[in-house]
């Protein structure tokens, strides 16, 4: 099978191009549009398992996709108003969550972006974008990139991002989980590596405070079914360390007691944003499951700067200047019964 075969074409007449990646015991395939992991499977005693919502044809990701599988950027989860300090000045950005907030880069971030292939083998692959000055209203000429790297078990992407000017670069990885083949993520046990959260006002942004998840249903540092003692929707960012690390580190572990597949993540990030599906819901296509997605039907756990870090002196800073280079690493391990 070729590494690279179409997958549609875009309304302009670029080519969208999907790249598939194997090694024992797991296959991803890659868009080149938004850099999406457009499939993920592991294999089982039973068979080969997908762990990820995706769609089998592009039209859905162009019209109907609530960030399947892309790397978000150039700066991901919310920005209280579209608004943020930078050198004495305000920047606005695009407000396209609900005109409260600039979510996930703004309306045509890098998830909507076609990125191009520099580089490919059969056990990885590297995408590059160039998001240019005003994108968004974001100051400065952007280039990132991606690279896949697939081995037993474990897909991992590096992310790298450089700048003519001032400006915040914070990507992350927004895959879709469900590791029993469908249905309520509620049943999921996870653990996340974190003792503090930061809590969101009534519109989902952060209000500056980091606090303790002792006592409150924010705390997962042991294994947890998502669904016990859940009093909240779940979509918040967990602090995994004050800075980021030159190192990967235990971030999440996820468990499917239906499949017994496990899945660990690591990365070099502070935070991770932890989201249930709780306001995950598709039209008409259906993903890779079979049906369109419903509430719930997935979890997202999303390593990254912590969200609206722009607007809180003292938190761990996205701002990326020129001769500086954003870098990061997350590691997707999966484990299953023998």
């Amino acid at each position: 099978m070729p590494a690279i075969t179409p997958f549609g074409t875009l309304s302009d007449g670029r080519p969208v191009e999907e790249i598939r990646l194997a090694a024992p015991g797991i296959r991803a395939a890659i868009l080149s549009y938004g850099a999406i992991i457009r499939d993920l499977e592991v294999e089982t005693p039973a068979g080969w398992q997908r762990v990820v919502l995706g769609y089998d044809s592009l039209p859905p990701y162009l019209t109907d996709s609530p960030y399947f599988g892309a790397i978000v950027g150039r700066c991901a989860n919310r920005i209280g108003n579209g608004r943020f300090p930078l050198d004495g000045r305000m920047v606005q950005l695009d407000r396209n969550d609900g005109g409260r907030a600039h979510l996930h880069g703004g309306a045509a971030g890098f998830d909507k972006r076609l990125w191009t292939i520099k580089s490919f083998a059969d056990d990885q692959v590297t995408l590059q974008l160039v998001s240019p000055d005003g994108e968004e209203g974001y100051p400065g000429t952007v280039t990132a990139t991606c690279t896949y790297r697939i081995a037993p078990g474990t897909i991992t992407f590096d992310l790298s991002a450089e700048t003519d000017a001032p400006t915040l670069v914070n990507l992350a990885g927004h895959s879709y989980f469900n590791l029993s083949g469908g249905g309520s993520v509620f049943d999921h046990v996870l653990t996340l590596h974190a003792d503090r959260y930061t809590p969101v006002d009534g519109s989902l942004i952060t209000t500056g405070r980091i606090v303790p998840v002792e006592g409150t249903p924010f705390d997962f540092r042991r294994p947890k079914r998502i669904g016990d003692g859940r009093t909240v929707p779940y979509d918040h960012n967990f602090v995994v360390g004050d800075v980021r690390s030159e190192t990967l580190r235990p971030v999440a572990r996820l468990h499917a007691p239906e499949t017994g597949i496990t899945l660990e993540i690591r990365s070099t990030e502070p935070g991770v944003q932890f989201y249930d599906g709780n306001m995950l819901k598709t039209a008409a296509a259906p993903t890779l499951l079979g049906r369109p997605a419903v509430l719930n039907d997935a979890l997202c756990l999303e390593p990254q700067m912590f969200p609206n870090a722009a607007n809180h002196p003292g938190w761990p800073s996205p701002v990326l200047r020129p001769g500086e280079t954003y870098r990061q690493t997350t590691e997707y391990r999966f484990n299953v019964p023998a």
